[in-house]
């Protein structure tokens, strides 16, 4: 076998021409196309993560966003329950109120009622307590009982403590002996020697006239009244029943 290096070289020279030819027409474009085909693409890489980052973060601000709208949705119902709690509460209160006002002016009301009934009931048995004692007195002896009411005018100044004897019969203007009826001049005589001797001092006595006392005598000065009446007894026991009711 014969080599022929004149035909190896001249290919070798052809292959070295292909390839020079092939790397200055075809490769370099070629590599230039893929390089920019890479660049293009690594910017829209990065575009695209730069979309990403912005789509991301619009996100967590519409993330936040709703957490902080649902805060405040619940901030809100919590603070209209409370509202509705104490205006709930003052409604009840108010209600209350208005129940206790109007339950007080029912009992006012009606214990006013009560009291004006028995007033009326008092005055009602005042007034057939007094036209019964009249009846009672009419039938008896009229000196007898004078008497016997005298005795009691007597023993109540004895009862007396004796400054206030001393006091009363010191009385300036004197002092009012008052009976139901007039009493003639034989009568006065003995109610003012029995009231001088009781009161041990003789005091200016004027007789006045009364008929609410129904029977018996007082002693009034301004400021002192020694109760001695069948109208004083009659009323002494409408009090004993009032406090006993």
């Amino acid at each position: 076998m014969t080599i022929d290096f004149w035909t190896l070289g001249l290919q070798a020279i052809n292959v070295g021409v292909l390839i020079w030819l092939l790397s200055r027409v075809f490769w370099t474009p070629i590599a230039a196309a893929i390089g920019a085909r890479q660049t293009a693409t690594q910017t829209a890489l990065d575009d695209a993560a730069d979309v990403q980052a912005k789509a991301d973060a619009a996100l967590a601000d519409v993330t936040q966003a709703r957490a902080g709208i649902a805060a405040e949705r619940t901030a809100a119902l919590a603070e209209a329950a409370r509202e509705a709690e104490a205006q709930s509460k003052q409604a009840a209160a108010a209600a209350q109120t208005q129940a206790d006002t109007l339950l007080a002016a029912a009992k006012a009301t009606a214990m006013a009622k009560a009291e004006d009934d028995r007033a009326a009931a008092n005055a009602a048995s005042a007034t057939l307590a007094v036209a019964m004692a009249r009846k009672l007195l009419a039938g008896l002896d009229t000196q007898v009982v004078q008497a016997a009411f005298l005795d009691r005018l007597v023993a109540g100044i004895a009862e007396m403590t004796p400054s206030d004897r001393a006091a009363l019969v010191a009385t300036p203007g004197g002092i009012d002996l008052v009976s139901p009826d007039a009493l003639d001049a034989a009568a006065q005589a003995k109610v003012t020697a029995a009231v001088h001797k009781a009161l041990g001092g003789k005091p200016d006595l004027q007789f006045v006239t009364d008929p609410a006392l129904i029977a018996g005598g007082e002693l009034r000065t301004a400021h002192f009244t020694l109760h001695n009446s069948w109208r004083a007894d009659l009323d002494d026991i409408a009090g004993a029943l009032t406090d006993a009711a």
